[in-house]
């Protein structure tokens, strides 16, 4: 595993360091991060259409990167990905994630949405990049409680469009040899392990289609989070490492009433200030030989970003675990040998 890293999605700002590539990543490396995460869409960071075209300009954006201390580890379509598919309902509130020249108009968004993603497939190949992070988009989220009763083939019909329009993105960034991961969220129609299998059976087990592993949103759906990665660690390509409690009471549970951030009972929390088990979940993805990028995405309801950041990479950095190339007892081990290993079993 590599890290510790940090998404620079939450952290961009108007104001230096956090208004352009060279300041925020110094600032980023100045706090122990050794990599960043990049998202396609703030072009304060780079442009996308032109590394999607250009691996000199993808070795222009990564040399700035490494002069001041930090790796890319990934692209982040998060926003564009969610427009690939969103539900009528949700239109409006979700034009502020595209141009607005197509602002309004649900068929040309999502067309300008699938051309994004479909260009980060390619600057991920000319960043030399092996995966990326994104969201599914949703069109059966308004009916995620089954109330009224879904009409049968509802769900069915409705991955099998999600798959329609994944599917041609998928094929090219298998093109490109990168894996498109899903942060499985609410609000997504992926959010948990069986709607990630529903779209797996729907993209016939594309080899593309893998997984964003957070645990934060995890806790907010009471889902065990350890087990999942015994499911789907062979799926699993990415890693973000946020921190989440969840605490109902008598009034409020997982729903949340509508509430604020701060008043819900599951919030997301700055690295060590919630509930989540890291060393067991460190100690898993080591198990199963995780390789990527462990990338701390800030979100916290009550601790200040930059408060956030400065423990993030500390806190990463102390569950880390450098695997052992010995089992502790090999001390007391001997060399094979077939006729006294049959003498211990009493066989001769």
């Amino acid at each position: 595993m590599k890290g510790p890293a940090i998404f620079l999605a939450q952290f961009m700002g108007d104001e230096p360091p956090f208004n352009d590539l060279d300041t925020i990543t110094k600032w980023a490396a100045g706090h122990g991060y050794k990599g960043v995460q990049l998202p396609s869409d703030d072009p304060r960071l780079f442009d996308l259409e032109k590394a999607a075209e250009s691996k000199d300009y993808c070795d222009e954006i990564a040399g700035i990167c490494e002069g001041n201390g930090v790796e890319i580890t990934e692209l982040s379509t998060h926003l564009q990905g969610q427009l690939v598919a969103v539900h009528p309902a949700y239109t409006e509130m979700f034009d502020a994630f595209a141009p607005e020249q197509v602002h309004g108009n649900m068929e040309a968004r999502t067309d300008w949405a699938i051309e994004q993603c479909k260009m980060a497939a390619k600057a991920s190949r000319n960043f030399g990049l092996t995966s990326h992070a994104t969201f599914s988009g949703a069109l059966l989220w308004h009916t995620m409680y089954p109330w009224p009763q879904r009409p049968a083939g509802l769900v069915e019909e409705g991955f099998a469009e999600l798959a329609r329009r994944w599917k041609p993105i998928l094929d090219v960034f298998e093109d490109n040899g990168v894996a498109a991961c899903y942060e499985l969220h609410p609000g997504e129609d992926l959010h948990d392990g069986i709607t990630f299998e529903r779209f797996l059976d729907a993209v016939d087990d594309h080899p593309a289609a893998n997984i964003l592993y957070d645990p934060s949103h995890f806790v907010l759906q009471q889902l065990d989070y350890l087990q999942f990665i015994d499911f789907y660690h062979d799926r699993i390509k990415a890693f973000h490492v946020k921190d989440a409690e969840f605490n109902p009471t008598g009034k409020s549970g997982v729903y949340g009433g509508y509430q604020g951030w701060v008043e819900r009972p599951g919030r997301f929390r700055s690295l060590g200030d919630g509930q989540i088990d890291f060393s067991a979940i460190f100690s898993k993805m080591t198990q199963y030989g995780f390789d990527g990028w462990a990338v701390l995405e800030w979100e916290c309801a009550l601790k200040h970003p930059e408060q956030g950041a400065a423990e993030g990479a500390p806190f990463i950095a102390a569950h880390m675990i450098t695997r052992t190339e010995k089992a502790f007892d090999d001390f007391a081990g001997a060399d094979s040998d077939a006729a006294r290993n049959r003498r211990i079993l009493g066989l001769d």
